[in-house]
């Protein structure tokens, strides 16, 4: 029986076991619907008939690599949210990652109670990271951020926000550190969206940084 309003996921992932084991523990947590699972994007792309809320896509696959596959996966299914699931953190994957579309990236070592809060977080418009990988896209993004300039359309809470989320913090964390409710966190996010003409916040976080709005 469907659980009405659960998030539905599908899962890219070309080790079996891992496809496997990764399938039965959303399958079974309450609020989720596995709605397929794929050992490659190629795979994904020709079988993927319901358009899921999210996808857990690793990066090392057979083929088209995960990184490559994100455009083609959100070309077919718009509204797709994309949380890469890897063993890989370095630099260079995680930045072309995030700025392919990537809205969250985790790593495999991450603990199943967390990975279902990353997955339930995408899926309402979150953007999860490690703090590890959160402090590695912060650290690349400031490298390539232009200097800071006083004009800018968003107001300091929204640029308190937006810095939250970049530094790793999930909505709840964020509203705790302001001292706000989680619906005020998502009326400032809401409004960032508007003044910075984006539709996610791995988005919004970007193209902050590249106008100097973000440490």
């Amino acid at each position: 029986m469907q659980e009405p309003g659960a998030i539905t996921v599908a899962i890219v992932e070309d080790q079996r076991p891992t496809r496997e084991a990764l399938a039965a523990l959303v399958h079974r947590a309450p609020g989720f619907r596995v709605v397929g699972s794929f050992s490659s994007v190629e795979d994904a792309m020709d079988r993927l008939r319901e358009s899921p809320d999210v996808a857990l896509l690793d990066i090392g696959l057979p083929g088209m690599s995960g990184i490559e596959g994100i455009a083609h996966l959100k070309d077919r299914h718009p509204r797709l949210q994309i949380l890469m699931l890897t063993v890989y953190a370095d630099n260079t994957r995680v930045f072309e990652a995030v700025c392919a579309g990537a809205s969250g990236y985790l790593l495999k070592d991450t603990p199943k109670p967390k990975l279902l809060d990353a997955i339930r977080e995408v899926g309402t418009g979150g953007a999860p990271f490690t703090p590890e990988i959160a402090r590695k896209v912060v650290t690349m993004f400031q490298q390539i951020a232009p200097p800071r300039t006083a004009a800018t359309s968003l107001s300091l809470r929204e640029v308190e926000v937006l810095q939250l989320l970049a530094d790793g913090h999930a909505y709840k964390t964020a509203a705790d550190e302001l001292s706000i409710s989680t619906d005020t966190i998502r009326f400032h996010i809401r409004n960032i969206y508007e003044k910075l003409h984006v539709h996610s916040k791995s988005e919004a976080v970007l193209k902050a940084f590249k106008q100097g709005l973000l440490r």
